[in-house]
């Protein structure tokens, strides 16, 4: 991201996610708050990210992955937890919408400062208010200790936690991805969603020329691909933190899983991942 300037791919992102309101009715994710938080230059962004031909599977992608990551959180709050995380969490509007608060879900959103100003200069500007039931934790993933930063917002690390981290981890680093992973594994009954890419090698010769464009207009909007991961190579990774419940879901099982395309069907090769993991022992390791 550039210096004191907020994320460009969160305004991506919440712009996919308020196309999919649009476009497709909301029928993968239902955010009604997702166009209100881009405010006035809401129709412009939707008409600028739908006139790229890949804008589909874009909005598609976007909404399956805030719906899987909800669901996750629902079966976590299920399972007892009352704390979430939403890491790097840009225009998401899921505190705003928190269907738990009435059990006592606290929402800590985690962000670059300069993102997290100006998504809360956002919300004043939209008369979006923020609930009680959400606290801000201003942090840099790349610089700052995440552990100190939630404990200073009034975290509980002894207490089960849920994190979301959607759209971050291709653009950090692998030190600063293990340490956030670590600190998660760290906490008893911990649970995290987020997705991942997989390696330019992994894609067919033939696939290969679109990546590179997508990385090349990364890097140029300031925000490059950092980190990528094999699939088993991740898993593996995890499992070594001590997570011990990993569910990863490529683009044709998230397709059967939201868009109702049948099972078995023909792999769509290599692409992002969805991924969740969880602690199931009471203590940390």
């Amino acid at each position: 991201m550039k210096e004191r300037q907020p994320s460009r791919t969160a305004l991506g992102a919440a712009g996919y996610r308020a196309a999919h309101q649009l476009f497709e009715g909301g029928k993968v994710f239902c955010d009604p708050f997702a166009r209100t938080i881009l405010g006035d230059g809401a129709d412009t962004l939707i008409e600028r990210l739908s006139a790229d031909p890949a804008a589909p599977r874009a909005r598609i992608f976007m909404a399956a992955r805030s719906r899987f990551a909800e669901d996750c959180l629902g079966a976590a709050v299920a399972r007892g937890v009352r704390q979430a995380v939403v890491l790097g969490a840009g225009l998401d509007t899921f505190a705003l919408r928190n269907p738990y608060a009435d059990l006592g879900l606290r929402v800590f959103e985690v962000d670059h400062p300069a993102t997290q100003a100006w998504k809360q200069r956002r919300l004043a500007e939209t008369g979006l208010a923020v609930p009680p039931s959400l606290t801000f934790a201003a942090i840099d993933f790349e610089t700052d200790d995440l552990g100190r930063g939630l404990r200073e917002a009034g975290f509980t690390p002894d207490h089960p936690a849920f994190f979301i981290w959607l759209g971050v981890v291709p653009y950090l680093g692998r030190p600063a991805i293990a340490a956030t992973l670590r600190y998660i594994a760290g906490i008893p009954n911990a649970g995290v969603v987020f997705d991942y890419s997989e390696p330019l090698e992994n894609y067919p010769p033939e696939g290969r020329r679109p990546m590179l464009a997508l990385a090349a207009a990364a890097a140029e909007s300031g925000e490059p691909w950092l980190s990528h991961f094999d699939p088993d190579e991740i898993d593996r990774e995890l499992r070594g933190y001590g997570f011990e419940d990993i569910e990863d879901l490529g683009i044709s099982e998230m397709a059967v899983r939201y868009l109702g395309a049948p099972a078995g069907g023909p792999g769509t090769g290599p692409g992002p991942h969805m991924i969740r993991a969880a602690r199931t022992s009471l203590t940390a390791p």
